[in-house]
């Protein structure tokens, strides 16, 4: 059961919201039970990790803050 606690949403609001809850329900229910849950791409560590080190040179202390 789905309540709205503040607001005033149209019924193509109230739709679209159920949809994306669905779809949710549905990939969570797609993982075979015990296998580790997919990682989302926004926290997965390696896509920091595929940068490419800055080269030495007068203008790189401007390129190494670390996420990039």
């Amino acid at each position: 059961m789905i309540k709205v606690v503040r607001g005033n949403p149209t019924p193509e609001e109230l739709a679209a919201a159920l949809a994306v809850v669905r779809a949710r329900a549905a990939a969570a229910s797609a993982v075979p039970p015990g296998a580790p849950a997919p990682r989302d791409a926004w926290s997965d560590p390696s896509r920091l990790a595929a940068r490419s080190v800055p080269s030495p040179g007068p203008t790189s202390w401007t390129r190494t803050y670390w996420p990039g």
